[in-house]
């Protein structure tokens, strides 16, 4: 057998004594080359084998890779249609130097899109200034947004580079530019569309070159029709719109959210970070979140400050919390009075939903009694007392 003989060609000793018991050179030489056609064929194996791995490693990495863009975007997380349709639209227009209005309400995370555009464009290694139109006195504006020189007013006790300035070669992102004074919108105007400016107090006319991102919560086209916003700086700064959808239409990001808001704020508490249970996730899924994401992040502070260590215990509005249906016979208003037989109905309806939350389980973090706020034994009695037969109630 070849195996046997391959010690021959490896030990110059044993192929010695080979030659001694009077083996021929040609067997010895046909052994040395059954063996190098053998590792040969071996090492070509498994080079084919390492790139097979190879080629799997990476596949299966650009699965992981596009699984963790589909839930977090940066700072923006989440996996719905609504969200991923905004990160399309950032990832399109990021390269561009085109102006972007970024609109949607209050508190659905405007401010976290300008740096997700800067990151991804070619001014990513120039600065991203922002500016809260809002936080500005109006007497204040000019010197803000375009510098002034020592002396040039009451106060200019030293030459000040203006915000435009800054962002020279980046990105000046302008958060909430609906509230900048009529008036004054026309020095913006005009900046925007000749790319220079001047100091108050300065005759020398400066170049700048500044990629502009604006957000509101204000809906700047009817504002414009209406007369109270500029509509030829309205339309400068609507070449490329990106909406905002409210946390209650991205539903399915409610738990994504809570999970990466508890981690955040655990480290920053020092804090371990608290189980979400699925009763957790129920109850703020229920709920519509007229402040969205930045009222789902003080709702969760809140818990996790008064909640023992390990058990999130969310403390929301049992009225708001209701999805609400005005189509619903059971929608009362505050001066309308129940009878004991309305009022059975409407516990037993909210009975039944915080089981069918829960799939029927009743004990536990992630039971029913729990959402409901009640010990699981009361839970069972006021179940038998209203006669819920519901087939979810089963588990305990």
């Amino acid at each position: 057998m070849i195996e046997q003989q391959l010690p021959l060609i490896r030990d110059p000793k044993a192929l010695l004594l080979a030659m001694a018991q009077q083996r021929s050179v040609a067997d010895v030489l046909r052994l040395a080359v059954d063996e190098l056609a053998h590792s040969a064929i071996a090492s070509a194996e498994a080079w084919e084998e390492i790139k097979s791995l190879r080629t799997r490693l990476e596949q299966e990495n650009d699965y992981l890779q596009e699984d963790l863009r589909r839930e977090s975007f940066g700072e923006m997380v989440g996996q719905s249609v609504a969200l991923e349709t905004v990160t399309q639209q950032i990832s399109l227009v990021a390269p561009t130097d085109s102006t972007v209005l970024i609109t949607g309400e209050s508190g659905t995370g405007k401010e976290l899109v300008a740096p997700e555009i800067h990151t991804r464009s070619s001014r990513h290694q120039r600065p991203l200034i922002k500016v809260n139109c809002a936080a500005i006195p109006r007497e204040l504006y000019d010197s803000e947004f375009f510098g002034h020189t020592q002396g040039s007013f009451t106060g200019a006790v030293r030459d000040r580079v203006g915000r435009f300035e800054l962002a020279d070669g980046g990105t000046l992102f302008l958060d909430e530019i609906g509230e900048i004074p009529l008036d004054l919108q026309s020095k913006l105007l005009r900046v925007l569309q000749e790319g220079e400016l001047k100091r108050i107090g300065e005759e020398r006319t400066r170049k700048i070159d500044v990629r502009i991102i604006a957000a509101t919560n204000r809906n700047l086209k009817a504002e414009a029709e209406s007369g109270n916003f500029r509509s030829d700086l309205y339309y400068r700064l609507s070449v490329f719109p990106i909406e905002l959808p409210p946390l209650r239409r991205r539903k399915e990001d409610i738990a994504l959210l809570a999970e990466h808001v508890l981690s955040s704020l655990s480290r920053r508490f020092g804090k371990p970070s608290p189980k979400l249970t699925k009763a957790n996730v129920a109850e703020l899924v229920r709920y519509e979140w007229p402040g969205n994401v930045r009222e789902l992040q003080h709702v969760l502070e809140r818990a996790l400050i008064t909640s023992p260590q390990g058990n999130l215990r969310i403390n929301l509005n049992a009225a708001a919390a209701t999805p609400r249906n005005k189509a619903k016979p059971t929608a009362v208003s505050h001066d309308e009075i129940l009878t004991v037989s309305e009022k059975r109905t409407l516990e037993a309806d909210n009975i039944r939903r915080a089981l069918e939350a829960t799939a029927g389980k009743v004990c536990g973090e992630s039971g029913a009694a729990a959402m409901l706020g009640m010990k699981p034994t009361t839970l069972s009695s006021r179940i038998k007392s209203l006669k819920i037969t519901s087939s979810s109630r089963s588990r305990t």
